[in-house]
């Protein structure tokens, strides 16, 4: 199976410090991954290097083939994801907001019948778990639902490297053991999904919404 980790900082300057903490965190994350599921495949998707256009254009707002190839070398990867850990910081209780503004980009379709873990961090001692709250109901709404486990990182810059290493071995067992109860939960969800969509597609149970937001409506 494939799966996408997106980084959700474009934060790369200084003050605050330390730049970039968030890369640390999803380096960590790969790491585990690899290691306990080294048969999949795993992608970083860092929104530093996926700079968007200042006025926001969704990619399935562009006429057919006319969206910027960026854009749709990164929709081809979603589309063939089996599942996706979001990394994000926490922003006035919030998810990052370039985050939330990169998978804006994409239509619901890219993502769903697919499960996702909702991995949060901070310099400070919550790990970023009030914004990790909003991002249940952001996740559902794409389509890819998170699974019940989350990954919480509490004053990163003590507990990793920049290269997402830890400092001792037993310090990587216990934060690897922790990371793992979401991550085995993820690959379920996705194995499971992937089984049942090949044996019945989803679209073709369910009307989809693809012209008028009507079409989603109760009945009057």
């Amino acid at each position: 199976m494939k799966f996408l980790v997106f980084l959700g900082t474009v934060r790369n300057s200084t003050p605050p410090k330390p730049a970039r903490l968030g890369e640390r965190v999803a380096q960590a994350c790969i790491a585990c991954l690899q290691s306990q599921f080294s048969t999949h495949e795993i992608e970083l998707i860092d929104a530093l290097e996926h700079p968007l256009e200042p006025i926001f254009k969704p990619h399935f707002a562009y006429a057919k083939s006319q969206a910027p190839q960026p854009l749709t070398i990164l929709a081809d990867k979603i589309a063939a994801a089996d599942g996706y850990i979001m990394v994000s910081p926490e922003y006035n209780h919030s998810m990052s907001p370039a985050l939330a503004n990169l998978l804006n980009h994409f239509g619901s379709s890219k993502f769903a019948y697919k499960p996702s873990a909702i991995v949060t961090y901070s310099a400070g001692q919550w790990g970023g778990m009030r914004a990790a709250m909003g991002m249940r109901t952001f996740l559902s709404e794409l389509g890819c639902l998170p699974v019940s486990a989350m990954i919480h990182v509490p004053k990163a810059q003590q507990v990793m490297a920049e290269d997402g290493s830890f400092n001792e071995q037993s310090e990587q067992d216990a934060w690897f053991n922790y990371f793992s109860r979401t991550f085995t939960q993820l690959a379920w969800w996705a194995e499971a999904a992937k089984v049942q969509k090949a044996a019945q597609d989803p679209n073709q149970l369910l009307k989809s919404f693809t012209k008028d937001p009507a079409e989603r409506n109760a009945p009057n």
